[in-house]
């Protein structure tokens, strides 16, 4: 076996129990998420909060602490998801606006630059603007999530793929292979999100053409 190989297997083998709990929820939480079942939001909100713990294990204060905005994005996710739907069966997949991608662009791109000039300048950061890109944009991606907005994919692809690039350049073969895994499933993710605003506006036109 090569030395990346045995490198993933013995991440796999033999991580913490906590760890592994954890990935387990993260891939459970993104495949409900793919699906748009309201049990992505429970099975996210342990996620998350178990992140939290093994980030101040750790000590990466700052990156435990910003799961404190996941898990409240989550929440509101949970119930914008069932209680703004209206009177369809379920929330649809919506679009931003030209102006609202640009917009959140902006704020993504200011969060990234302020972020990362401050670790640089507080903080012994071997990648500051690195960790300030995921970190921002993660932000912006799982907001999109909760809206039940298409882009959050794409998003999600680009913070994954620095995310692999990144730890594979720094010899972490076994986060850069857990992060390849979650690229993986945003492209499904995307995919499946499109199919179903398709139908939706199949449905839509449908609707419209029998006067209803």
């Amino acid at each position: 076996m090569s030395a990346i190989g045995h490198e993933i297997w013995s991440g796999l083998t033999t991580a913490s129990p906590l760890d592994q709990t954890n990935l387990i929820l993260g891939i459970a939480g993104v495949w409900l998420m793919i699906r748009q079942s309201l049990w992505a939001f429970p099975v996210g909100l342990v996620a998350v909060t178990v992140q939290a713990v093994l980030f101040y294990q750790s000590r990466y204060y700052a990156d435990g602490t910003l799961q404190i905005f996941f898990f409240a994005a989550l929440a509101y996710g949970w119930w914008h998801w069932t209680y703004d739907k209206g009177g369809a069966p379920e929330l649809p997949v919506t679009r931003l606006t030209p102006r609202g991608l640009l917009v959140t662009l902006l704020l993504a791109g200011a969060g990234t630059l302020i972020w990362a000039l401050v670790a640089r300048k507080y903080t012994d950061s071997i990648m500051p603007f690195r960790d300030a890109f995921i970190a921002a944009f993660s932000v912006a991606a799982q907001t999109l999530q909760s809206r039940k907005q298409i882009e959050n994919w794409p998003f999600w692809v680009v913070i994954n793929g620095v995310a692999i690039g990144s730890y594979w350049l720094g010899g972490l073969y076994y986060t850069a292979f857990l992060y390849l895994i979650y690229l993986l499933m945003a492209f499904g993710g995307w995919r499946s999100w499109r199919a179903s605003m398709k139908q939706d506006d199949g449905a839509y036109i449908q609707a419209r053409a029998e006067g209803r």
